[in-house]
């Protein structure tokens, strides 16, 4: 056990998904992209200087979401969801920049928006727990293996943003 955490650890740096090159899984859930929230979220995820590292637009298969949400097969709402999460088109998309998971988590709120502060995602936008508008990865680990289920290598762009230097220096 020790052994694969260790593997893990070491291909995680490796990668180099570390301070301004930490990633994120964010995906605008089916309710989110009907409501044409999309463009509000990618504006906020921008002003707030992450990088954009891929995007796509996918009917989300029962298979991959089940595998997505395996860590949740034993709750009492797990069917409902991959049912909620195939009823639509899912906007898929890796952030990159400082701490963007903790960061990325605090801008979407809790994931009850009843629960949510005023001016995240879902307490702004919101409806109830089931139609929350978005979905993002709790930590380094789980990012990962996010990324490589929805998107494979070729599809994440490694590019320079020139405001770099104007945000985190």
């Amino acid at each position: 056990m020790l052994g694969l955490f260790l593997s893990l650890f070491a291909h995680i740096f490796k990668s180099g998904w570390t301070g301004v090159n930490e990633r994120t899984f964010i995906a605008v859930k089916p309710d989110g992209v009907q409501r044409r929230l999309v463009g509000e979220i990618v504006r906020r995820f921008e002003k707030k200087g992450f990088k954009l590292v891929a995007l796509k637009l996918v009917m989300a298969s029962e298979e991959l979401l089940k595998e997505h949400y395996w860590h949740l097969r034993n709750r009492p709402f797990y069917n409902r969801l991959v049912r909620d999460m195939s009823s639509g088109p899912i906007v898929a998309m890796v952030w990159q920049g400082l701490d963007v998971i903790k960061t990325g988590r605090k801008m979407m709120g809790e994931t009850s928006p009843s629960d949510s502060m005023p001016a995240t995602i879902r307490g702004d936008n919101g409806v109830e727990v089931r139609r929350n508008a978005i979905h993002g990865s709790d930590s380094v680990e789980s990012a990962h293996r996010e990324i490589s289920l929805w998107f494979q290598e070729t599809e994440l762009s490694s590019w320079d943003v020139c405001s770099t230097n104007w945000i985190y220096s």
